[in-house]
């Protein structure tokens, strides 16, 4: 019997090949997803790119932020992310604070990618076609599996060149014992192992002990030239867009040109280094000069003291990387007849339940 191949062209036609991309929040040290700021933050940003926004939790949130070593957080990230089918077409990153070191480690580190959703029950529907569809549709999820990597990267206030203090937090025992750690050895396993921020505490009159002992940083920025990984490199040059942005009154961050990689020189507390003037840059350790000279890196400064982001602000510097992106790209060009099988198409989509125009629930892990 003969077969047709006019459904196998409009097939091809008809499959999205973009589709709504979306996004990801890791919050700052001592907060968690459950708060009203990280939830009111993410859900602002949600409505108005019209993508689905998905705060990840770290353990439980504010006790494992300051407690957790980077490394493992940055694998507890990983791993949830690799386990979510949502952002299997790729997906943007939004980290504040320490949660930029954390959505950093899942760009640079982080082995293999977000699951491939498949929809069986077309087979059923279409048996007639139960070869061909099955195999273009492992084309067509094979190549996003490809793609299932972040696009934007968002940062607002982080330190992403290191910090010379960590923040204190008051008189409380926490603060107390912090303090403590602060005044012995920054750099011993012990603290490293025990406070989070110590993974990227840089001090610039101790930077062989910080090279020596730091355990997150250093990997994070390629800095120590025997284990320099071209791989971090490439997966960080792959981002189309690095929003980089810097609060003009941070006191949080030290110095806050840290935000933008800016940094103290080796060695002295003076003068801030701009990103463009570190060895990071010149040397392009993990490609920051690749991105900024292919015009994809975005330095933006804001008025304000450390995250505080006006809801302006959001929707100037923040929304426009993270906008719907869904749209229809056809491989062939229609016809007048193309356009009459497409809506048979799509009439066959929805019943089958493989199109759906439900947006994605908003979950707090």
């Amino acid at each position: 019997m003969a077969f047709s191949l006019l459904p196998i062209i409009f097939i091809f036609t008809l499959i999205p090949l973009t589709a709504s991309v979306p996004f990801i929040v890791f919050h700052g040290i001592g907060d968690k997803c459950t708060n009203r700021g990280v939830t009111h933050f993410t859900e602002l940003l949600s409505n108005w790119s019209g993508s689905q926004g998905y705060c990840i939790e770290i353990g439980d949130g504010s006790w494992d932020s300051w407690t957790m070593p980077l490394l493992e957080q940055t694998a507890v990230a990983c791993e949830k992310v690799k386990n979510m089918s949502e952002l299997s077409d790729g997906y943007n990153i939004v980290g504040l604070s320490q949660g930029n070191m954390v959505g950093r480690g899942v760009i640079e580190f982080c082995d293999g990618g977000p699951p491939v959703r498949i929809n069986l029950t077309t087979y059923m529907i279409l048996p007639h076609l139960f070869f061909f569809l099955e195999h273009t549709l492992v084309i067509y999820l094979g190549k996003h599996s490809a793609d299932a990597h972040v696009r934007n990267f968002i940062s607002l206030a982080g330190p992403h060149a290191g910090t010379a203090s960590i923040p204190f937090c008051g008189s409380e025992w926490i603060c107390v014992l912090l303090d403590n750690l602060i005044k012995s050895e920054i750099y011993s396993s012990y603290i490293q192992e025990h406070l989070a921020p110590s993974g990227y505490l840089k001090i610039p009159t101790d930077i062989a002990a910080y090279l020596k002992g730091c355990t997150f940083l250093p990997k994070l920025n390629n800095e120590i030239c025997s284990t320099r990984n071209s791989t971090y490199k490439e997966r960080f040059t792959s981002l189309e867009n690095l929003v980089l942005i810097m609060f003009e009154q941070d006191t949080i961050l030290i110095p806050k040109e840290t935000s933008w990689f800016g940094y103290y020189p080796d060695g002295a507390f003076d003068p801030i280094l701009s990103a463009q003037e570190t060895k990071l840059y010149t040397e392009d350790w993990i490609g920051l000069k690749t991105l900024d000279e292919a015009g994809k890196v975005k330095f933006i400064n804001v008025s304000g003291n450390h995250l505080a982001i006006t809801k302006s602000d959001m929707r100037k510097y923040v929304v426009p990387y993270l906008e719907d992106g869904t749209s229809m790209q056809t491989m062939i060009a229609e016809s007048s007849s193309q356009n009459l099988l497409s809506s048979a198409w799509n009439f066959l989509l929805e019943f089958a339940g493989l199109k759906e125009d439900r947006p994605l629930v908003l979950t707090v892990v």
